[in-house]
């Protein structure tokens, strides 16, 4: 369950970014709220980014074990 938590996490972290950066981009924003959506875009990035990281490491460390394997 918490696999499909942190998936789903990230997927909807990841639709949100995206609806702000349509925001942002639409320019129909007043100084302030696009002001408080790029600051809401940044942690989402940063969320995402970092979600991506731990992913990327953990695929490292299962095709290091899979050389490992092939060899013994």
């Amino acid at each position: 369950m918490k696999k499909e938590k942190e998936q789903s996490g990230f997927e909807e972290n990841l639709t949100q970014l995206e609806a702000i950066v349509l925001k942002l981009e639409s320019g129909k924003l007043k100084l302030d709220e696009g002001i408080c959506l790029y600051e809401e875009g940044v942690k989402l990035y940063q969320q995402c980014r970092k979600k991506l990281v731990e992913v990327e490491k953990k695929i490292t460390q299962l095709n290091e074990s899979l050389d490992e394997n092939e060899f013994n």
